[in-house]
């Protein structure tokens, strides 16, 4: 007898590196996976989303960027600062955003990010692969190590640091490879009215926006993922 088959649900996140409720999202969703381990064999895929399509190459001071952006003011960026590191810190993720931190141009992790999904296996086991992988080490890159994700060494090296070619990478940020295929899935997912990050699309249908809590996404699944297979 065979075992019986555990059906596939893809995940597909829109989101850029430079959104702290990005990674929270996907810690709180990482806990959803392992829930439903042995129950449904998911696969993540990532697309791209930039918060700030007009950033200069050099960036701009967080802080000033948020208050600007938000009409809010100093303590209040201090206090959602604090409010996101703490919330990030019970989720095991370090927000290590000193007074020099800035926000960078993400479009060339994008690429990169286009590029290593490219080079994923359709077979692979579990639910992540190496881009999953390029990803996380972004966002700690950004957000733990104040590195510019902007800078073609700090891009090249988080590649390196998840086993894809280096040089591959280098070659690959000099061009523009990739680039067109970054601007398609942009505009098709402002198409498909996303128009915030995180963003998580179940089964290709299932819209579920921003940093949910695992025990929501839980019920959505079993009620209207899981239901429906049986």
């Amino acid at each position: 007898m065979t075992e019986p088959r555990v059906p596939r649900l893809s995940v597909d996140i829109v989101s850029d590196v430079m959104c702290p409720w990005c990674i929270i999202g996907w810690l709180k969703f990482r806990k959803v996976i392992d829930h439903f381990a042995g129950r449904l064999d998911f696969r993540v895929q990532w697309h791209p989303f930039e918060l700030n399509p007009d950033m200069p190459v050099e960036g701009e001071a967080a802080a000033s960027h948020v208050m600007r952006k938000y009409g809010i003011s100093a303590e209040q960026s201090r206090a959602n600062t604090e409010r996101l590191a703490s919330i990030a810190a019970e989720l095991g993720f370090a927000f290590n955003r000193g007074p020099d931190f800035r926000m960078r141009n993400s479009f060339d992790a994008h690429r990169l990010l286009t590029w290593a999904a490219a080079m994923e296996d359709p077979e692979q086991k579990g639910p992540t692969g190496v881009q999953t992988a390029l990803k996380l080490a972004l966002f700690a890159a950004h957000f733990t190590d104040n590195r510019d994700v902007g800078d073609h060494n700090v891009l090249a090296d988080a590649a390196a640091s998840v086993g894809l070619d280096r040089d591959r990478a280098v070659a690959i940020l000099a061009s523009g490879e990739f680039g067109e295929m970054v601007r398609t899935e942009e505009a098709y997912w402002a198409d498909q009215n996303i128009t915030g990050v995180p963003a998580f699309i179940l089964g290709g249908r299932m819209l579920i926006p921003g940093a949910q809590d695992p025990e929501a996404l839980i019920r959505v699944i079993e009620n209207k993922v899981l239901a429906a297979t049986v």
